[in-house]
């Protein structure tokens, strides 16, 4: 039976070239320990009298990409299919990308190619790299006491990138866990909530840079030429059917304090998705019961949008165009979705991540909507389609109009706070 090898590229470290020799896996784990003395036999061979078999062992370099065996490999047998690494092992990859210099993306794409697609998500790749700027070392498992920690860690991590709005009580319904278990473990990650919007707790120096200078552009734009009348703003709320507003109770020294009984963790719960102006409501749709917003649905609502518009508001559809403005959510910015936009002709408004703080959906209308709901309990959807119609209807322009126009004082409060968050 034929020794499965492995593909190992040496560098001449004052030539720069390099030289694939192939290796067991036996003699790859050599090439660990010992270095590249163990194989320089094999790269004279290759070279065929070049200058390598001149250079002193210490002054050959191989590449290291930290794989299975800590240098870049390509396998050329099927038999790394049966191989299986640790979250441990894939994080340790990812920080010595990030130690390269590498981006998330990159990393993502290359340990993908070698492992196997699904061995690391995009976003688990971006949230370990922004763990890393913030400083962190370690990328080994604590140790187990009972259910496998970082598993958790990581597939809490994914549910609030899938849904940055995502409520605690929903992630350990889903995931079988208690709500003090993902409250400390998004503590850990230093995750928080903005406006119920989760974002890092710090944000990366990338990310206040982007914002300092997202909203300088603005409003210098807004300045030169406004542009808030024109513009259309959209997000999307989950809106719960049975709504427990916990309340703390003092008790005097000595006293227990009174508990309410915890909610269920199964949440009942449907995705409002809405656009409005300074004027009003422009258009909104209730996703049916179970089902989150995806690419291919969100360039839907963007065709239903565009009717809406163009029979409420003739002046952006015939004159003046629409100045569209949506976060960074994955169906906003997806390939699809932006091919989508360009054919709609609309001008999309800049929005840096991280950033509830400046979205009129989050700092204003959202806010009002759950001080409406409180602890209301909906027994149907029909009741919480008539509860949000009658909100919105109740709403007068001057509330609209508010919320769009205090943009480029935020704007500028952000300049002045170096792109802290704003309170």
């Amino acid at each position: 039976m034929d020794v499965p090898k492995i593909s190992v590229d040496i560098q001449d470290a004052d030539t720069n070239k390099i030289y694939t020799i192939q290796v067991t896996a036996e003699e790859a784990k050599r090439l660990q320990t010992e270095g590249v003395s163990s194989v320089v036999g094999r790269v004279n061979e290759v070279a065929s009298g070049n200058s390598v078999s001149r250079l002193k062992y210490d002054e050959i370099s191989y590449k290291t990409t930290p794989h299975l065996f800590n240098f870049d490999v390509s396998f050329t047998s099927d038999s790394h299919s049966n191989m299986e690494f640790t979250n441990a092992e894939i994080r340790a990859v990812l920080k010595f990308f990030f130690v390269q210099g590498k981006t998330a993306r990159e990393s993502h794409r290359q340990i993908n190619g070698v492992v196997g697609d699904g061995t690391v998500s995009i976003r688990t790749a971006e949230e370990w790299f922004r763990r890393f700027r913030a400083g962190r070392n370690d990328t080994r498992d604590p140790v187990p006491s009972g259910r496998p920690i970082t598993t958790d860690v990581d597939k809490i991590i994914e549910k609030i990138y899938e849904d940055r709005h995502v409520t605690i009580r929903s992630i350990a319904g889903e995931l079988q866990l208690s709500t003090e278990t993902v409250h400390r473990h998004l503590k850990a990650g230093g995750y928080t909530k903005k406006l119920d919007v989760w974002v890092p707790h710090e944000l990366s120096k990338k990310n206040l840079i982007d914002r300092i200078s997202i909203s300088e552009l603005l409003l210098k734009r807004n300045d030169k030429e406004p542009f808030l009348k024109r513009m259309v703003t959209g997000d999307e709320k989950w809106v719960a059917y049975d709504n427990v507003v916990r309340k703390r109770s003092w008790a005097r020294a000595g006293e227990a304090a009174q508990t309410v009984a915890k909610p269920g963790l199964t949440t009942r719960k449907v995705l409002l998705c809405i656009w409005w102006d300074w004027k009003g409501i422009i258009h909104y749709e209730l996703l049916p019961s179970g089902q989150t917003l995806n690419s291919e649905r969100y360039i839907g609502q963007l065709d239903r949008l565009k009717e809406a518009i163009d029979q409420k508001r003739p002046e952006l559809a015939n004159r003046k165009g629409v100045v569209f403005h949506q976060d960074n959510a994955r169906p906003h910015t997806s390939l699809a979705t932006r091919q989508k936009l360009r054919e709609l002709g609309w001008d999309v408004l800049m929005h840096p991540p991280y950033s509830p703080d400046i979205a009129p959906s989050d700092y204003h209308l959202f806010l009002a909507l759950q001080n409406s709901i409180g602890d209301i309990k909906f027994n149907t959807r029909e009741d919480c389609e008539n509860h949000l119609s009658q909100f919105f209807a109740n709403k007068d322009k001057e509330f609209y109009e508010s919320g769009i126009m205090k943009l480029p004082s935020k704007w500028q409060q952000i300049i002045e706070q170096n792109g802290a968050y704003l309170t």
